[in-house]
């Protein structure tokens, strides 16, 4: 219907709070899915959202923060934690599930991040922490049970050596740039690296 003569327009609602932080995220994720995070900018988003740039920095400093969470908000269901009732197993099935990942449109999404955030280290950490490719805690939860099983000492319990295993896939496909990791090189990492890594981790 149109509007009465000398009547004043209604004003599209403004979105505030957790409406317009839930539009820039998706409009976010919508960026990174069609063109990387090379071609996510901020100007690009806020256009997308129908915001502007100060509304997303207000809640992202920066243009890696907010891949990040976009990031974030398309894996968020994808980690899932596998109990296998052995390390072997529950280790195998950690880099499979990171291997299918990686190799997926996402995965470039994730390789595209962790390049572009390689110089700052506390980002760097956060991504690591929220790829659905296995953060610490995760491994760390596995190699716990192990522990509990007695099938390695309490002092394998450590970030670094937990996620021994994930580093090195990360490397085959950041350094030799493959598109899928063959699973005999994930048997070859658990079982000429890994457990015994673990198991050594012994008292002197």
């Amino acid at each position: 219907m149109a509007d009465e003569p000398g009547r004043p327009r209604t004003a599209p609602a403004r979105r505030r709070g957790a409406a317009l932080e839930e539009a820039i995220l998706r409009a976010a994720v919508e960026e990174l899915t069609e063109n990387g995070y090379p071609g996510l900018t901020m100007d690009r988003v806020a256009r997308r959202a129908g915001t502007n740039k100060n509304a997303i920095y207000r809640r992202w400093p920066n243009r890696a923060a907010l891949g990040i969470a976009a990031y974030r908000r398309m894996t968020v269901a994808d980690a899932r934690l596998p109990d296998t009732g052995e390390l072997r197993g529950d280790v195998l099935a950690l880099l499979r599930g990171a291997n299918r990942h990686w190799s997926s449109p996402t995965g470039d999404i994730l390789r595209g991040l962790l390049s572009g955030l390689g110089d700052d280290p506390e980002l760097l950490a956060q991504l690591r922490e929220q790829s659905s490719d296995g953060g610490a805690a995760m491994w760390l939860t596995v190699l716990g049970r192990a522990v509990a099983r007695g099938e390695v000492a309490p002092e394998a319990l450590h970030p670094r050596v937990a996620t021994v295993a994930v580093v090195l896939l990360r490397n085959e496909f950041i350094t030799r740039g493959v598109p899928s990791v063959p699973d005999a090189v994930l048997v070859e990492i658990v079982d000429e690296v890994y457990l015994p890594l673990v198991r050594r981790r012994s008292p002197p």
